[in-house]
């Protein structure tokens, strides 16, 4: 495959579909089409931000498209799963946003479709793909600048903004739970850094600790994951406070056997402006790493993968194995059996 990859869209419930588009885009992807149900809130200023990209009437229409590529989803988490087997049955690539898929159920249908089809399912873990200062950690890993990695510490809190929310983001049957949604990012950091295949969920716990108003959001979770690697723990919630001028204090500590790498991803409060702060400890340095320069290679990956049908960017049984755990996680915390 020579010609540019073409990739369309099926779902933009979520502002996630921003980022997973335009780094396409910068990579000279072409955005040809896509499609949504209703009017959902990131409409208007998708439309602004791709007024050149056609809205297509149905999503058969693009599924039935074979020039198209790759299949860009980011509708409501509940119907992710059933987009994504429809994309890869006709033949697509799928980039879909996280979580994947919210059951079991789900994720058991996805592995036998994808291995039918031979099509690739990719979860764009955007707190790992779109930071540059994830990208500058894991070379720092790569080079064994901590030693082997035995933890990962990491924290997702985030910005409630409940008057811009939809309805479906109070449904825990929509959006899959707290754990299975946004600690899914935390998870797969854990999986990828500690180089981990597999793992267990040792504990878990979800709780809505300040909104009865809406009985299905949970506000609050934590885990802890381990494998034969490594230790994890993950604590994510709703709880940013409107001052702080960005939507979460995202941050993530790894632990190696010879120092440890602090990243504060989004912003470092009382300290140095802008986004990407890294901080190296280990036998022989303690210092912060510049990170604007470290790219965020998970994209041209993907595209090379999608032309070469290889694993470069992630592979296929780690996206599974993330989403199996995040779910497990879930149900430990709510008290089901797996």
């Amino acid at each position: 495959m020579t010609r540019p990859i073409r990739f369309a869209a099926l779902g933009i419930d979520h502002r996630h579909i921003f980022g997973m588009a335009q780094n396409l885009m910068d990579i000279d992807a072409q955005f040809v089409g896509w499609w949504t149900e209703g009017s959902p809130e990131p409409l208007e200023g998708f439309e602004k931000r791709f007024p050149d990209v056609p809205r297509i009437a149905t999503k058969e229409d693009i599924l039935a498209d074979d020039t198209v590529d790759l299949i860009l989803i980011s509708s409501i988490p509940r119907d992710r799963a059933a987009l994504a087997i429809a994309a890869m049955q006709a033949g697509k690539d799928v980039m879909t946003d996280k979580p994947g898929c919210i059951t079991l159920e789900e994720l058991a249908e996805l592995q036998k479709v994808q291995a039918q089809t031979g099509r690739i399912w990719s979860i764009d873990f955007s707190e790992r793909f779109e930071v540059p200062a994830v990208t500058r950690a894991a070379e720092l890993v790569a080079e064994g600048a901590i030693g082997r990695v035995i933890q990962t510490v990491g924290l997702g809190p985030h910005r409630l903004n409940a008057p811009t929310r939809p309805e479906w983001f109070f449904e825990r049957e929509s959006y899959g739970g707290i754990l299975t949604d946004i600690a899914s990012h935390q998870i797969d950091q854990f999986l990828f850094l500690t180089g981990s295949t597999d793992a267990r969920v040792e504990w878990a716990t979800v709780a809505n600790h300040a909104h009865p108003q809406w009985p299905g959001l949970q506000d609050f979770g934590e885990l802890v994951v381990r494998s034969d690697q490594g230790h994890g723990y993950v604590r994510v919630d709703w709880f940013t406070p409107d001052a702080l001028p960005t939507w979460g204090d995202g941050r993530l500590t790894i632990l190696g056997t010879e120092g440890y790498i602090e990243l504060r991803k989004y912003v470092d409060v009382g300290g140095a402006e802008g986004c990407d702060h890294l901080v190296l400890v280990n036998g022989d340095r303690c210092e912060k790493i510049q990170c604007s320069d470290a790219g965020l290679p998970y994209f041209a990956r993907l595209l090379h993968d999608i032309r070469e049908r290889t694993e470069t960017a992630m592979p296929q049984a780690h996206a599974f194995k993330v989403m199996e755990l995040a779910i497990k996680a879930q149900m430990l915390a709510e008290g089901k059996s797996a």
